[in-house]
């Protein structure tokens, strides 16, 4: 068994995943390494975090996704370092896995942009976890509100501030502004919850600048449309417990949401290669890392230049692509064949969603937007996820709040939400 050649993957998003479940049934070990026991459809996150979906209905445990395949196993750790002249990944326990390839598929973390401080009060979406602590905060806001009698902290409570208008930015707004409007607006006595102020905050001059100005110019008209105050070209210069302060103005707000960048992991440092602005490893044209052949690195992981010198985007199908192209230039190595031709990014299309009856694509060659673009979102969205049960789950909750406005996941199930509001005594 030790002579098998061992491919050790650490992390199970959509490259590892992808790289794994390619590399199965070849004549190597795989082991796939990962801190959480799931695997996540980070697209549709948001939605766990606005009480549309529930968090079961978009994540999988690793473990029974590679079940079948007896030449991988999986393991639940933390990586911690990795030690390249050993070809070990170093865990959080304390112990090593000894490797003869590594693919890095470690995924990204928030950003604040020399702000670290700022995440306690704003959160970021990444995880489960951070999902559901932001939907116990925005539905505590509510709760809270419906008890005060004070008029500037009822204003405050009713605030949602969310920060970075790409498009998670705009998803949350846009599905914020929808739950405050049309969702909870017959479940409270004392407040009337269209009342709720959404700002999205946006530093560049438009919103998704990924896309193309007139769908952004749409996207900016869609969520106008929604009641959610748009504020652009300024960023946000303070974050505290009482609200941002952008422009030189205050804002008070009790809920502040983080969507305006990420970062790499730890793995450039780990292996102490040179690295982009945001940290992810400067890779190779054949996604190894410079100097050390035997690693690979993928998705938010690498920075990839394709041939136009623009940048691979951080999105789950450059991820899968990744990973699918890494698992054959390993079975080509095993097999003594040539190197594979230069990763190739394929883009199959941008797309985004404002509301729950608007969206825009953005195909290259052509575009939609409007209700055609939220339907064509929906079919794509379901189609990638994993599993009959799931796509069923998430087309019948997606119909019901299509039908009837309400969404059933409003849930406050973290601790965390009860925080203390602004001036209060610890």
């Amino acid at each position: 068994m030790e002579s098998i050649h061992h491919v050790v993957i650490v992390g199970a998003g959509f490259g590892g995943l992808k790289a794994a479940r390619h590399l199965a049934n070849a004549p190597l070990r795989v082991t796939v390494i990962d801190s959480r026991n799931h695997h996540l459809f980070q697209p549709l996150l948001y939605q766990a975090a606005t009480a549309s979906l529930a968090p079961s209905e978009i994540a999988w445990p690793i473990r029974s996704l590679l079940a079948r395949y007896p030449n991988i196993t999986t393991l639940l750790a933390s990586t911690v370092g990795i030690n390249g002249e050993k070809r070990t990944v170093l865990l959080d326990d304390g112990s090593e896995i000894a490797y003869d390839t590594l693919v890095l598929a470690t995924g990204a973390r928030h950003a604040y942009f020399g702000h670290d401080e700022w995440e306690s009060i704003a959160p970021g979406l990444k995880t489960i976890e951070d999902a559901t602590a932001i939907r116990s905060r925005v539905l505590d806001a509510f709760e809270r509100a419906e008890r005060t009698m004070d008029p500037a902290e009822h204003s405050r409570l009713l605030t949602f501030v969310i920060i970075g208008g790409g498009p998670t930015g705009v998803e949350l707004a846009g599905t914020i502004a929808e739950l405050a409007h049309e969702t909870l607006r017959h479940d409270f006595r004392n407040i009337d919850t269209r009342k709720a102020r959404v700002v999205l905050v946006e530093a560049g001059p438009r919103l998704l600048p990924g896309f193309r100005e007139s769908l952004s110019e749409y996207a900016q008209r869609a969520l106008t449309g929604l009641g959610v105050e748009i504020r652009l070209g300024h960023p946000v210069t303070e974050c505290s417990a009482d609200g941002v302060k952008i422009d030189g103005q205050r804002l008070p707000a009790m809920t502040i949401l983080w969507a305006a960048g990420v970062a790499a992991s730890s793995a450039a440092e780990w292996l102490h290669v040179p690295s982009d602005r945001a940290g992810r490893i400067i890779v190779q044209p054949d996604l190894t890392v410079p100097g050390r052949p035997e690693v690979f690195a993928i998705g938010d992981t690498a920075c990839i230049a394709m041939e136009d010198g623009k940048l691979v985007p951080g999105v789950a199908p450059a991820a899968k692509q990744a990973g699918r192209y890494v698992a054959d230039a390993i079975k080509a190595r095993l097999r003594g064949e040539s190197p594979l031709p230069p990763f190739r990014y394929r883009d199959a299309g941008s797309l985004a969603t404002i509301g729950k009856r608007a969206a825009i694509a953005d195909f290259g060659w052509i575009r939609f937007k409007g209700r055609l673009a939220w339907w064509l979102w929906g079919f794509a969205h379901i189609y990638f996820l994993i599993g009959l049960r799931h796509r069923l789950a998430v087309a019948l909750s997606w119909l019901w709040i299509y039908l009837t406005g309400q969404r059933s996941a409003r849930l406050i199930t973290q601790s965390e939400a009860r925080r203390p509001t602004a001036g209060s005594g610890g």
